[in-house]
């Protein structure tokens, strides 16, 4: 299939998907927030998709309904993501990033943790790993973390149960677990609390870090997926934004943690410039990956690689109240990536 053909089928696809029922709920909430006719929302809407490659999502995440059109060209939005992953990463060597064993084995030096490839061990190898850990995180492949189980050894009565149950939850790698660092801890201490950073490898061949945010999980979840996440300051590694609750289409924000009060504003992410040493190093690994999100946890003992997204989330690089000005993030990728303009 060719690259036209893969974007006429992907169209094609978000057609079918197509929510009116969705549309008439986002078209519903706006009206509430600003008061404009309904019927003129939805043709905006209509306009916004055509013109920019926007979704419902994009529209009210982003604030469109306030957004003249040349602020709105700058964004990044569904149709244009779908672009920018086509044209930035090569589809052969996104699939190491699918595949979590395969990612731990190729990027071991970044990973820098015990891990056993659950898909394929023998009762041996599991037997090794179970002696040599008390705790371990179970995870499959492109779940985002909603299948994802914290193993500890204790809770089995020997390897050879350890090994019947990862295969019977058919995991896809049991990684040695992450504690993060002592500062993070304070924050939120009941999930792995992670860095997404995203690396941009430009038009001469460097690896760029483009984008970072830190987040926390929240409710006494174990994982930071749909928790709360703030941009962090590239320069400095602290946190000048409140932070979001993690749905974006609400307008939701946070200056202290909701379940610890853990004042955020201010926050300073420890080992911030270690962490992007070692990113920077990560990206040019595999050159023909431009555009990666990397998630990032910090330990006491440094920042180590959880896991990398061939397909990073864009929705959090430019959400109104984490950000100065109106403008989207195109302007910046397209200083790193001229090339792109011809893309997007």
């Amino acid at each position: 299939m060719t690259i036209m053909e893969n974007r006429l089928a992907y169209k094609l696809r978000v057609v079918r998907n197509m929510s009116l029922g969705l549309m008439k709920e986002f078209v519903d909430e706006i009206h509430e927030r600003t008061g404009k006719n309904r019927l003129s929302i939805a043709l905006d809407m209509v306009h916004c998709a055509r013109r920019f490659g926007s979704g419902y999502h994009d529209y009210i995440t982003y604030h469109f309904y306030e957004l003249t059109d040349p602020y709105r060209a700058t964004y990044m939005t569904r149709m244009k993501s779908k672009k920018l992953m086509e044209y930035m990463n090569d589809r052969d060597a996104a699939s190491i990033f699918d595949d979590k064993s395969r990612f731990d084995e190729v990027f071991r030096e970044f990973v820098a943790r015990d891990f056993l490839d659950a898909k394929n061990c023998t009762r041996e190898e599991a037997a090794r790993f179970y002696r040599d850990n008390k705790k371990g995180f179970g995870k499959k492949d492109l779940t985002c973390g909603t299948d994802a189980e914290i193993l500890t050894m204790e809770d089995f009565a020997d390897s050879d149960a350890f090994y019947d149950y990862i295969k019977k939850k058919e995991f896809t790698v049991v990684e040695e677990y992450i504690v993060n660092h002592e500062k993070i801890r304070e924050v939120y201490p009941l999930s792995l609390n992670t860095m997404r950073m995203i690396t941009v490898i430009d038009d001469e061949g460097k690896p760029q870090l483009f984008f970072a945010a830190q987040k926390f999980g929240r409710d006494g979840r174990f994982v930071d997926v749909r928790g709360l996440h703030a941009p962090i300051d590239l320069e400095t590694g602290t946190i000048k934004f409140p932070f979001h609750s993690g749905d974006t289409t609400t307008d939701d924000f946070y200056t202290e943690h909701p379940n610890t009060g853990y004042l955020l504003i201010g926050f300073e992410v420890p080992l911030f410039e270690e962490a992007k040493e070692m990113i920077l190093r990560a990206a040019a690994l595999i050159p023909k990956m431009r555009y990666v999100g990397w998630d990032v946890a910090v330990t006491d003992r440094g920042p180590v690689i959880v896991e990398g997204n061939d397909y990073t989330a864009y929705d959090y690089m430019q959400l109104p109240g984490q950000q100065e000005g109106k403008e989207g993030i195109l302007p910046d990728l397209f200083r790193l990536v001229p090339s792109l303009k011809n893309v997007l």
